[in-house]
């Protein structure tokens, strides 16, 4: 998985592109009508129930813009809130504020949004042993918060991107010339390599899941696009030889049903690619 010094550096590369592109050459609204040095208070106010994600986010935006602003939590990620919450007060220069008001918004709203939806998926999957997890179907240039949001809302990461996890999907097993000889290429390739990275398989069928168990070696299987009964049979089949993960369209209305499965974990793009922001604002005080 990605280390933590990497997804570091991916959040500051959030925060500078997103300046430069909402701030470019300066705040000229701002500029033109407030003073350099006036002072203001603002705070960040809950719309819409949810769960609340991204206010550590937003004390590094803060920060960035301007050094001196000083954030007050009320409430942290990760927090069930609802309408009329105050999450935060954040106290600095007024054009600093104004400044880094846009960003702030954007960001919470989205991670909020995909925390919300991600908890919604944990809670209906309690009782079971089953993990859920994000994909790499994020928005392009933010998938750093937007996995981060997952974690705050109780899921777990998948891969982040493709550098750090080997994941054959049927394009690759095709490509290759079938799963047998893709998984033995690929272990050839790690150890030639030097390479320490974890192996998942996505099987097409219950005849491509005893290939990928013959060849060995793989971290979980990827059960994709599976009915409920032939997951039954490739959990059963698989038993502890590796993990085991559910993916292909499952959604609030399947997810319970494929865990019941017995299978490891569930991933689903709509963690992140199908929601729609919280309804939050920053207000002067």
């Amino acid at each position: 998985m990605i280390s933590k010094e990497q997804f570091e550096k991916e959040l500051d590369l959030i925060i500078a592109n997103a300046i430069r592109e909402d701030v470019g050459e300066g705040d000229h609204s701002s500029l033109a009508c407030i003073p350099e040095n006036a002072m203001g208070k603002a705070k960040l106010l809950v719309k819409e129930d949810g769960i609340i994600a991204g206010v550590e986010m937003a004390k590094r935006i803060f920060k960035y813009v301007d050094a001196d602003m000083e954030v007050e939590t009320l409430i942290n990620d990760g927090t069930p809130v609802k309408y009329g919450d105050i999450v935060f007060y954040v106290t600095g220069r007024s054009q600093s504020i104004l400044k880094a008001e846009r960003l702030v918004l954007n960001v919470l709203q989205r991670m909020s949004a995909i925390a919300t939806k991600t908890n919604e998926f944990v809670k209906l999957l309690e009782g079971t042993k089953t993990k859920v997890l994000d994909t790499r179907k994020t928005t392009p240039g933010i998938r750093a918060i937007e996995k981060w949001a997952v974690v705050i809302g109780g899921g777990e990461n998948h891969r982040f991107a493709l550098y750090d996890m080997i994941m054959l999907k049927d394009n690759h097993i095709d490509f290759c010339g079938g799963v047998a000889k893709a998984i033995s290429q690929t272990k050839k390739y790690l150890k030639e390599n030097s390479l320490d990275l974890k192996i998942i398989v996505e099987a097409r069928s219950l005849e491509e899941i005893k290939e990928i168990l013959a060849e060995g070696g793989v971290y979980r299987i990827l059960i994709d696009n599976f009915n409920y009964e032939d997951t039954i049979t490739a959990v059963n089949l698989i038993g502890d030889q590796c993990q085991t993960e559910s993916s292909g369209g499952i959604n609030l209305e399947t997810a319970r049903k494929y865990a019941e499965c017995g299978v490891d974990c569930i991933s689903s793009g709509a963690l992140t690619h199908s929601v729609h922001n919280m309804d939050l604002s920053l207000k002067a005080v």
